[in-house]
This record gives structure tokens, C-alpha cells and sequence, in this order.
């Protein structure tokens, strides 16, 4: 599904209006009654207070007002028209308000008193949607802080007020609404997806409005969700007549004195994702933890007894080469990672502590080869291309960093982005917050590294690792619940993912 930005969504409107020969006032009444049927879904009997902006995004809330209203519900509608300006159709949505019978309906075009809102109550957030571009201030401002401090759940209609579409570097983010729900219409806003902005948008619910499916396809978008359909038909089928040497040989480089398991579970990740065979280079002090764990893993150990030093084979002994998974930073350890730099020529895949060791020499972004993986979590990302001051910068020095190295970025997150070196970006919208547990990203490390050495082009490993990985992970929420599974859970769900996706 196409992430559109905020210029293009006029556009959108305005080409389904043409279409299908309606009006755009047609089109919000549309949008109202698509919202209101989700809205009703969560209804707890209380009153619905409902706050509309003079915009468009007012004319969505003022409609939804009226809607609820009919079904007998009890409904209080504010709408803030304190310039004396209102959009055309949302004047013509308040005076459908004005002409409702036993509608409760005020104007705020000066002074307000704020309403009693209840435990019970629901609060419809439709001050401001996709047209803002300056923060809140005044009395948007304080009408947002109390509607953060009421007790009712808040639902916001497109976007939570005050949020900007893309950019937020620019905004006050002490005066956007914290909705608990944001029923966001057709397609999904880029900030919507910012882990960052999660505590604003509450849970994120696409709704299916209409609008024209020609119009959003030729829309010009580097941004895209990860969807099943794009990644299923990547899986390659394993032919009959084949042996192990045909999927691939790769060499995991991981582990440390303590940190055994991070070795285990990327090895693991490995072997469930198809690896031929599976070379494993670990400390001394973690050769009899790893033999146990992942007996079907070669174990060759570093000379060291609690660092990874040095490799003792040719790097082009193998078809890629995963490195990072409790490495350590050892003056030693950073030298055995840019040996592996200077002697690779294939794409590797390259975590977590290898990451970090880069960032306290840049210039060894240049050895890394072409089209490598690089699986940073923001702070890692931000200790390479520098402390960003919102998500949307972030994800712009993501696209850089990929064009400039010509390297493929996953940047781990609550919605992952995939980011490739042509600048495009795709970012995963499965996965859940049981995920967020220690071991986890070792794990996709060593399903993307048994992908790359199946000689998976790295924009197909990147796909389809990052989203398999996530699906195994909503199957082991699903059997395990998300407060008790582990990264291991993850691993040992990742061949009925891989069933599941086939």
C-alpha cells in the first residue's frame, strides 16, 4: 500500500470527485459514515464529545456527529470557528448541525468553557487532519492539553490534531493530541508509522473510503507498506534434485564471554531460514554453549578465549557472511570486523556490535561491499549518521546512508523500514510489541544472512526477511501471548511462518 504525503492527498480527493461525477461534499459525508461505523465499534455508552476544526477534517467530525446522533446516541458537538472561517464543506456540514433537531451543538467562536467529560465518555478528535502545517498554539493549544487530561478515550479522524503528516522537526509536540485510536482514512501517513509517535496516535486503523485506486497507484511515493503479496511470490521453492551445497554456505561471526546466546539465536534464525551449511565463529568460551544449542552448525573458535579476534578462513569461502550478535567492541574484535571489510567482496549482513564498531571509524562505511545489509535499531542508526531531531529527518539520513554506500538499511523499529539504495522504502506494519525482547534482532540477522547465501538479490532478502521474521513473531505471540514470548519463541516459530508464507 502507497504512503501518499499530505500535497498529495487533495489530489486523490479531487481525481475520485471527477471519477465518479459526485461532489466533494458527497465525499465527506462518505468519509463520516466510514468512520462512524468504526467508531460505533468501541462505543461504551457514554456521551461522544465531539471537537471539529473549521476545516475540512471538522466537516468529517461534524458529519460523524450527526450520524451518531441519529442512532440516539448521546452527542456533544463543539466546533471552533474562531477566525469566522470555515472550509465550504464543512459550512455546509454545520448547517446540516444547525437544522438537526435535539443535536447538542455550539459554535465556539470566542470564549469556551470546557465540558464535563466523564470515565465512560469517548472524545472525537476532528480538529485538525492532513492540511495542518504549523503547530498548535492558543486555544487549539489548551483545547488539545485538555483533551489529554480527560479520562474519556480519544479517538482522532484521520490524523491525531496537531501531528503533521511527514515532518514534526519543526512542531510542538506538547500540543498534539494523544488519541488512543487514529481511524486514518485510505491509506496510511508517514507518521503514523514513527515508533516515536506511537504515544499520539494510539492504535492506527487504515478505513477504506473509496477513494480512486487509479489515483493513488500513479501517485509518485517512495514510501510503501510491506504487504504480504509483495513478499510470498519472492520465496523460491527448493527443487527435488538438489543438495546442501546448493543453499548457500554462510559464516556467522558472533558471540562473546556472556553473550553465547546472541551466537545461538542468530545461528538459529540461520538454520530455520534454509541455510545449505552453516559455519559458526565464536569465542572459546562459547564453543560447548553453541555445539549444544545448534548442533547442526559447524563451531569454528577464535584463538581468544572470550573475544572474537580474527577469522582463520578466506572470506570468499562463502556466499555471505553475517556479523554483529554479541560481539563486544574490543580493541581486538574491531580489528577482526575491518579485516572482514577489507577482504569481503560479497554483501554481507552486518548487526549490532559490528555496527557499532563502524560508527568509531566512518571511513569503513566505504569497505563495506555493494549492496550489503546493514540492521541498525535507532540508536545504533544514530550513532552512524548522527542524532536526529524527529523520525522523519531519521528516515531522510536512512535514505542517504543507502544511496550513498549503495547498501540496503533496515532500521529496526515498532514498523521496521526496509530502505534500498535506489531510495525507495518500505516499511513493515506486522510484528507486535512481544517482539521487543533481547535476542530478537540476532534472530533476523541470521535469517537475512541464510537468505543472502541462498543468493537472494539483497533488495528480496531484505523484503522478505524483515517480514517473515515479523510474522514468525506475531505466531509465537499468538500460541505464547506478547508478555512471555522470548527471541528463542520467535526462532522456533519461523518454519510455520515460512509454511504459512509458501
Amino acid at each position: 500500500m502507497k504512503i501518499v504525503s499530505a500535497k498529495d492527498i487533495k489530489g486523490i480527493d479531487a481525481r475520485t470527485v471527477e471519477e465518479e461525477g459526485i461532489t466533494s461534499f458527497d465525499l465527506m459525508k462518505r468519509t463520516a459514515d466510514a468512520i462512524t461505523k468504526e467508531i460505533l465499534k468501541y462505543d461504551t455508552g457514554g456521551c461522544f464529545h465531539v471537537f471539529a476544526g473549521p476545516g475540512n477534517n471538522g466537516g468529517d467530525a461534524i458529519l460523524t456527529a450527526l450520524n451518531i446522533h441519529n442512532t440516539g446516541r448521546r452527542v456533544s458537538l463543539f466546533l471552533f470557528n474562531t477566525a469566522g472561517k470555515l472550509s465550504d464543506d464543512c459550512e455546509r456540514a454545520r448547517r446540516e448541525a444547525v437544522a438537526a433537531e435535539g443535536l447538542d451543538f455550539m459554535e465556539v467562536t470566542k470564549s469556551f468553557d470546557f465540558p464535563r467529560v466523564g470515565d465512560g465518555d469517548i472524545i472525537i478528535d476532528g480538529l485538525f487532519g492532513t492540511g495542518l502545517s504549523k503547530p498548535l498554539s492558543g486555544g487549539f493549544a489548551a483545547m488539545v492539553r485538555f483533551i489529554n487530561n480527560s479520562a474519556a478515550q480519544t479517538f482522532s479522524i484521520d490524523m491525531p490534531s496537531g501531528l503533521m503528516c511527514e515532518d514534526n522537526s519543526f512542531n510542538n509536540l506538547q500540543c498534539v493530541v494523544k488519541a488512543d485510536r487514529t481511524f486514518t482514512v485510505q491509506v496510511p501517513k508517514l507518521a503514523l508509522l514513527f515508533q516515536e509517535f506511537g504515544c499520539y496516535t494510539g492504535e492506527v486503523q487504515t478505513v477504506d473510503i473509496g477513494l480512486s485506486a487509479k489515483a493513488i497507484a500513479e501517485c509518485d511515493t517512495q514510501f510503501q507498506t510491506l504487504e504480504r503479496d509483495m513478499v510470498a511470490h519472492l520465496m523460491r521453492k527448493r527443487k527435488r534434485h538438489t543438495h546442501k551445497g546448493d543453499y548457500g554456505r554462510a559464516l556467522l561471526v558472533a558471540g562473546s564471554y556472556g553473550m553465547s546466546g546472541a551466537a545461538t539465536l542468530a545461528a538459529r534464525g540461520c538454520l530455520r531460514s534454509g541455510i545449505g551449511l552453516l559455519k559458526l565463529h565464536v569465542p572459546n568460551a562459547c564453543v560447548s554453549t553453541v555445539q549444544v544449542t545448534v548442533p547442526e552448525a559447524m563451531v569454528f573458535p577464535d584463538y581468544h578465549e572470550r573475544i572474537f579476534t580474527s577469522i582463520t578462513c578466506a572470506t570468499s569461502d562463502f556466499d555471505t557472511i553475517g556479523m554483529g550478535p554479541g560481539l563486544g567492541q574490543d580493541e581486538l574484535t574491531a580489528e577482526g570486523v575491518r579485516q572482514i571489510l577489507a577482504d569481503a567482496q560479497q554483501p554481507l549482513v552486518i548487526d549490532a556490535d559490528a555496527l557499532n564498531i563502524i560508527t568509531q571509524d566512518k571511513q569503513l562505511l566505504k569497505r563495506i561491499p555493494a549492496e550489503s545489509i546493514l540492521t541498525p535499531h535507532v540508536r545504533e542508526f544514530d550513532r552512524i549518521a548522527g542524532k536526529s531531531k524527529d523520525p522523519y529527518e531519521r528516515m531522510m539520513k536512512a535514505i542517504a546512508l543507502a544511496e550513498g554506500f549503495n547498501l540496503y538499511v533496515v532500521l529496526k523499529s515498532s514498523f521496521t523500514a526496509v530502505v534500498t539504495p535506489q531510495g525507495q522504502v518500505y516499511i513493515n506494519i506486522i510484528g507486535n510489541p512481544g517482539m521487543a525482547t533481547g535476542g530478537s534482532g540476532d534472530v533476523l540477522t541470521g535469517v537475512l544472512t541464510a537468505l543472502l547465501a541462498q543468493h537472494y538479490p539483497s533488495r528480496d532478502a531484505a523484503l522478505l526477511g524483515t517480514y517473515v521474521h515479523s510474522l514468525a513473531g506475531d505466531i509465537a505471540a499468538a500460541s505464547k501471548g506478547e508478555t512471555a514470548m522470548t527471541a528463542l519463541d520467535i526462532a522456533e516459530c519461523l518454519p510455520e511462518a515460512w509454511k504459512e508464507l509458501a
